[in-house]
């Protein structure tokens, strides 16, 4: 989620659906579009992304097209092994820091077209350019030497990306880092076609890719992929992938056979737990490296006083929360790092639910009292309704502290984007892993030098035990200096730590071998149709 913010709000997505619905229709029939057969299709539903750029991709209905097809150097399988993609393979120099990758010679573009090394370095310093705009460049290439000085505008080219040859691209880092290669995974780091980039502003709605999938068409109903019969490994399973465009409520399409995969959300979840419903049969549960958090920016009131964000997260009660709002769908986070997620560990210590240290906290901050607290703005993604869970942070805060808290809600689309602008003094977010790391969530997000780090928090002792990390390769010294990290940031109420995600999805019967994974990673290429 950029590492990929993942934030889900049902209750937006319905409400998008259902505005759908009067305009659009309800479809009349599965199979009606000319050339699909159901037995080679999976059918799904779509938002419509609003770009499929790979260089600006920050969030999941952006990232879910993009994976199937653009493709880069490296890959994750759906058992979360990192493997070689379109680098067949390569080797890392004696000091940890350059990497040389090997190019498929077979890797073509969707047009046929060789795939050489002078593509990455064009795709990769593209962007780097301060001209395309990405928000997360730095976060997932800044560690090659150069990136930040073509960030700036201060170099015309990534001294740290060197074409050796068509089928050979070197790239040289500033210090080891044990997790440089599972960067590469994301998005921001694939290839993609000069010449296509080059035909136009909306180049991207006729993407030349290089995944498992080509876009074969896409208009205000469907988005179709098709099979890329050049992919230079296995190919795809199914011929195509239909997602419906706003077509209807995910759940009645998917009980109306429209849909053959469609999450479960909270006014559906109740009957598909139900062991005696026939979709329970159909149900996968599936835990995900999700955090769902309260971001406070540190550098504005009343935020600017640790003991304000403490107070704030000792009057929340996140069980009554998770058991009576989201009917235990989700788990309680008391830390940063999600179950399953390496360094996580089950000895971090929360801030508690506690009413009583909270008030006694903000009598002793600066502020002195509540009434001396300046005004207080939730800002969130929204289109007129307040969620449920922000509507009990907001009671509870009001009954626990004494304090008014307005809701402010901004276009969904663009949330994220404003939110990195804006960087406002309370706000609602989630982040997901990229790769599996603890580097990806407690270093991108709080160390006070990352562009991630919305809530502009600083500690330095924070800085100083990251970057030791940064380059550390001993791993069990590694995860023990993050379990440090991960506590002074949840002690300091860098932020309030919500939930962890759950992913609860129905799947067809005859949908076979669809991977469930907590990672973005091109996974329809595994899927297959049983005759049905």
């Amino acid at each position: 989620m950029k590492g990929r913010l993942k934030f889900l709000l049902p209750q937006i997505l319905c409400a998008l659906i259902a505005l759908s619905l009067l305009f659009s229709g309800c479809l009349s029939d599965k199979y009606d579009i000319p050339g699909i057969s159901g037995s080679e299709t999976l059918f799904l539903s779509g938002g419509g992304p609003s770009s499929l750029d790979p260089a600006i991709a920050r969030s999941s209905d952006v990232l879910e097209y993009i994976v199937e097809i653009f493709s880069g150097l490296v890959c994750y399988k759906p058992d979360l092994e990192l493997v070689p993609d379109m680098a067949q393979s390569w080797e890392k120099s004696a000091d940890g820091k350059t990497y040389t990758f090997h190019l498929r010679p077979e890797a073509k573009f969707h047009d046929g077209k060789q795939v050489t090394a002078s593509d990455f370095k064009y795709s990769m310093e593209r962007a780097c350019d301060p001209a395309t705009g990405s928000q997360t460049a730095m976060t997932y290439l800044g560690d090659i030497i150069g990136v930040e000085e073509k960030l700036l505008g201060l170099a015309e080219e990534v001294s740290g990306i060197k074409v050796i040859d068509d089928h050979t691209l070197q790239i040289t880092i500033d210090a080891p880092k044990e997790y440089f290669l599972s960067k590469l995974s994301y998005p921001t780091a694939f290839v993609i076609d000069k010449t296509n980039v080059e035909s136009g502003k909306n180049w991207w709605k006729t993407p030349n890719g290089t995944g498992p999938f080509q876009l074969k068409s896409w208009d205000d109903s469907n988005m179709i992929l098709e099979r890329n019969e050049l992919y230079y490994l296995e190919p795809a399973k199914v011929k195509h992938v239909v997602y419906r465009i706003w077509g209807g409520l995910p759940m009645m399409m998917y009980e109306d056979g429209y849909i053959d995969v469609t999450d479960v959300y909270l006014s559906d979840i109740e009957r598909a737990l139900d062991p005696t419903s026939s979709l329970n049969k159909e149900l996968l549960i599936t835990p995900d490296f999700n955090l769902s958090y309260m971001g406070f920016n540190s550098t504005k009131p009343p935020f600017d006083d640790a003991r304000i964000r403490q107070a704030f997260s000792h009057a929340i009660d996140k069980d009554k929360i998770v058991k009576l709002v989201l009917k235990n769908i989700t788990r309680k986070a008391d830390g940063i790092l999600p179950p399953g997620m390496p360094g996580y560990s089950e000895n971090i210590h929360g801030l508690a639910f506690n009413p009583e240290l909270a008030k006694k906290l903000i009598a002793e901050s600066k502020y002195g009292a509540v009434s001396a607290l300046p005004p207080i703005i939730l800002t969130t993604s929204g289109m007129g309704t307040v969620s449920s869970v922000e509507a009990a942070l907001v009671d509870m805060w009001r009954n626990n502290l004494g304090v008014e808290v307005e809701v402010r809600q901004l276009d969904p689309g663009k949330y994220f984007f404003v939110l990195m602008e804006e960087k406002d003094e309370l706000y609602f977010s989630g982040w997901g892993a990229d790769y599996p790391d603890p580097q990806n969530f407690l270093d991108i997000l709080f160390h006070s030098g990352t562009e991630d780090n919305i809530g502009e928090y600083y500690n330095p002792a924070v800085d100083e035990l990251l970057e030791k990390a940064r380059v550390e390769t001993d791993n069990e010294t590694r995860m023990n200096l993050y379990h440090q990290i991960e506590q002074l940031i949840v002690d300091d109420a860098a932020c309030l730590p919500l939930t962890f995600d759950v992913s609860y999805t129905l799947v067809k019967p005859y949908v076979k071998d669809l991977p469930l994974t907590p990672l973005w990673m091109p996974r329809l290429k595994y899927v297959s149709i049983e005759p049905h």
